[in-house]
Parts: C-alpha cells; sequence; structure tokens
C-alpha cells in the first residue's frame, strides 16, 4: 500500500513543482517585459562566450547581425565567464576584429558552469554533460526568460527546458553534433581515439557496452533536439547528422559560419620567403589533435634535407579555455621535446588578432589535423591569408572548404596521417614559387563564399521569421 502511494505521489508532487515553477518564469517574463517596455528579448546561451574559437566568432557575428537588423532588440547572452560586460565586448574586438554596440545588450552570469565541464564526468561524459546542462539551463532560465532562446553551444537537452517551461520559440545553431554515426562506427570498429580509450577499445565487451551507451544516448539526443523550432547547421558534414539523428530536414538550413576573410586577404604574401614557417591555429583541445600535428612535422624532418630542415618552423597558436588546455600544451612541448625538434617548435596562446595575422603573414603552409571537423573556420582563414593549407581528409574541410574537381586548380591539399602530411608539406616545400602562387590565388579566390557579410545574410534570413 505505501509503494503505491509512492508511485502517486511522487509524480503528482513533480508535476506540481513544474505547475509552480512555470508560474514563477511567467511572473519574471512579466517584470523583464515592463522593464524593458515590452521590447523582444533574444537569449542567445554560450556559456564560455569569451573563449577565442570559431563558435564566438559565430556569437559575436550573429549578435552584430541582429543589432543591424533589429536595433531595438533587447539581447542576452548567458554566460559564465567572471568578465565585466565592457571587457567581453572589448575582447570580441580585439580577438575577431567585431565591434558590438554596447546598448541593448545585457550579460547574465551563470554559476553552475561546472556541471558541463568533462572533468567533471570521467565516465559517460557525454550524457553527465548534457544533464548538467540541465542544471545550468535552468539555472538561465530563473535568472531571464527570454522570447527567443538561440543555443550556439550544442547543449541540446535545454530545449524542451526552454520551450515547455519557458515557453520561449526555440532555436540553435550547431556546430558539431553531440553524438555523430562516426562515433558510433568508431566504437564497433573498436578504434582508440580521444573519446574512446583504448582500455575500452580492446575489450569487446566493454566495446558493446558502449555501443548500447551511445544508442540511448543518440535517441535521447534526437528527441531533444527536435524541440528546437529552427536549426542552423554549419556543414554540409553537421547537416547529414543532425539529419541523420534529429530527422528534421525541413526545419534544418545550413548557414557557413563568418570568416573574417576581408581582413586576412590584405595580409601580404611573400612567393620566396627564407624561412619556411608551417602555422597550425587550433584551439588546445584533445579533439583538434595537436599530437598528430607535431608527429607529421617530425616525420618531415625526417625526410627534408639539412638545408631545408634550417628553413622550416612548426608554429602553435590557439586559445585556452582553462588549466587543463594549459596543461595540455606543457604535455605538448614535452612530446616536441621528446623528438627533438622543440628547437624548430614556437607556441603561441591566447593571442591578439593582430599578432595572429602577422604570424600568419610570416608563413607559408597551414596545418589542420582534426578527424571530422564539423567546418573548420581557421582553415579558410589561412587560405584567406595566403597560406597553403594542409587539412584532414574528413568532414567539413573535405566536403565544403577544400573542393578538388578534375582538371581544376588546386586550392588546397587533405592528409590522413603523418606520413601523408609529411609528405604533401615536403611537396609544397619543395614547388616553386610560381607554383604555390598559382595554389594561392585560387585559393584566396574560393574562400568568399565564407565571408562574415554571407554569414550575416543568410543567419538573418533565418532569424527573421523567428521574430515575426
Amino acid at each position: 500500500m505505501t509503494f503505491i502511494l509512492v508511485l502517486l505521489i511522487v509524480p503528482l508532487a513533480f508535476l506540481l513543482f513544474l505547475f509552480f515553477l512555470k508560474k514563477i518564469l511567467l511572473r519574471n517574463k512579466t517584470i523583464l517585459k515592463n522593464r524593458l517596455n515590452g521590447k523582444t528579448v533574444v537569449g542567445i546561451f554560450h556559456p564560455y562566450c569569451n573563449a577565442g574559437g570559431g563558435g564566438e566568432r559565430v556569437l559575436w557575428c550573429a549578435i552584430r547581425a541582429i543589432q543591424s537588423q533589429y536595433p531595438d532588440i533587447h539581447v542576452v547572452v548567458y554566460t559564465g565567464d567572471s568578465v565585466p560586460a565592457e571587457d567581453l565586448l572589448c575582447n570580441a574586438f580585439h580577438k575577431f576584429n567585431i565591434r558590438i554596440q554596447n546598448n541593448n545588450i545585457e550579460f547574465v552570469k551563470l554559476y553552475k558552469r561546472s556541471w558541463v565541464e568533462a572533468q567533471r564526468y570521467p565516465c559517460f561524459t557525454l550524457l553527465g554533460q548534457s544533464l548538467g546542462s540541465l542544471i545550468l539551463g535552468t539555472e538561465a532560465l530563473l535568472k531571464l526568460v527570454p522570447d527567443v532562446f538561440i543555443d550556439t553551444m550544442g547543449y541540446s537537452f535545454t530545449f524542451p527546458l526552454f520551450r515547455i517551461l519557458g515557453g520561449c520559440t526555440v532555436a540553435c545553431y550547431v556546430h558539431y553534433p553531440t553524438i555523430s554515426t562516426d562515433m558510433l562506427g568508431q566504437v564497433t570498429r573498436r578504434a582508440a581515439a580521444f573519446n574512446n580509450n583504448s582500455f575500452i577499445s580492446r575489450n569487446p565487451i566493454l566495446s558493446q557496452a558502449k555501443i548500447i551507451y551511445y544508442k540511448l544516448f543518440a535517441y535521447m539526443y534526437g528527441i531533444s533536439g527536435r524541440y528546437a523550432q529552427t536549426i542552423m547547421v554549419n556543414s554540409s558534414w553537421t547537416e547529414d547528422h543532425i539529419n541523420q539523428i534529429w530527422n528534421v530536414p525541413l526545419k534544418t538550413h545550413k548557414v557557413y559560419p563568418p570568416c573574417d576573410v576581408k581582413e586576412f586577404l590584405e595580409i601580404p604574401v611573400d612567393s620566396d620567403p627564407q624561412c619556411l614557417r608551417i602555422i597550425a591555429v587550433a584551439q588546445f583541445r584533445p579533439e583538434k589533435d595537436h599530437p598528430l600535428m607535431i608527429r607529421s612535422f617530425y616525420k618531415l624532418m625526417d625526410i627534408l634535407t639539412d638545408e631545408e630542415k634550417s628553413r622550416v618552423k612548426l608554429v602553435l597558436v590557439g586559445s585556452c579555455r582553462n588549466e587543463e588546455d594549459l596543461r595540455r600544451v606543457e604535455d605538448y612541448k614535452r612530446l616536441s621535446k621528446h623528438f627533438n625538434i622543440e628547437n624548430h617548435t614556437e607556441f603561441y596562446i591566447n593571442v591578439q588578432f593582430n599578432e595572429l595575422k602577422r604570424l600568419m603573414g610570416e608563413s607559408t603552409i597551414g596545418l589542420h589535423t582534426m578527424w571530422n571537423e564539423h567546418f573548420g573556420i581557421s582553415i579558410v582563414e589561412c587560405m584567406a591569408s595566403g597560406l597553403i593549407m594542409v587539412a584532414h581528409k574528413s568532414g567539413g574541410p573535405m566536403m565544403d572548404i577544400i573542393i578538388h574537381s578534375k582538371g581544376s586548380q588546386p586550392i588546397g591539399f587533405l592528409g590522413s596521417d603523418e606520413i601523408e602530411y609529411a609528405d604533401v608539406m615536403r611537396q609544397i616545400i619543395r614547388m616553386k614559387p610560381k607554383q604555390r602562387e598559382l595554389i594561392r590565388e585560387a585559393a584566396r579566390e574560393s574562400v568568399a563564399r565564407f565571408s562574415d557579410e554571407s554569414f550575416e545574410r543568410e543567419f538573418l534570413r533565418v532569424f527573421i521569421p523567428l521574430i515575426r
């Protein structure tokens, strides 16, 4: 009898909790409307808005587009960064050359961001972070209820929260699906990777258990994702995977991310430099696979002549979000020392925009090694800078950026392992200046479709119906 009472009382208590929570949120929304004189409020969920990656560039360009089209809309950014609003806007300009108007914009500080940190969940990381995003999303919703909610960091479990309890119109910009059929395939093949520990990949029972876990998570991910009324994706690869899992192709729009091609196209190029610098621009995160960059450079040094070796350097440029990223950089420095290439390797962390342009202008080759990169903003920026790009033969770089057609001038090269990377870089180093110049010109012409203007035009095309 007691058990039956518990079964009846617990669901009823939960429903009452949701009822009163919705009442509180409705009251908060009314108070906000009165404070803003009835202005439309667009809330953008981006807990790491002060980071320096491609996702943050999308955030600031989207805000600039909204401000230019709808100057009276009140934009709210949910962030976990303990940085004053004026400093966030200043950093957006220094890091990305994007100027944001400081009127009609507000930053809501979230204190529960640790719930979405990967290190908090050594096991079942995807599920842990996704459930953690519910806690963070609840904090955001209790602090401010927007009219339109846009997630720009991939926290799809927050969609039902904002749509059902908050009564918001929900949209998202997906950089990378939280789970994909490629990830399932990797576990099925029992291939070790940064997200598939070798301890698991070597064990058939654990691998089978992980496949079941991934399939269950993909099912939940699909349910939550379908709560979005409008979905923007950043590449053909992401579009394919989101359509497979969320299965709402009519609500899904491909909007290439903004790349600052205008600024980079103005960088002068030295057609025959004395020092051949190979630059890699990527956040210091595990999926970017910096160890592959270092191993590829080691292989390259092994097949160059002594004279060529003396002219070659590897330059690793990227941002660090936290202490974990900084420790990772130290690991990479130790790896370069292990391969005895530390005197030919340079690290630059959290550089300003002008410093980034200087480093690109001094380089000849651009290097990218992430498997299944969703798009690759840094690849486009490198090509616009006049660098000859060598990117991974997968994902967005292969499907959208470095596209080869028979008989046409190459605009870059693709590789999949250190041997291929080393071989391609050796070919570029030994090219005549005129050959390199032809590739640079073709690459620079190809990047116009990825400009800030193109992104803002396509973003507004999708965003305007949300406001109407």
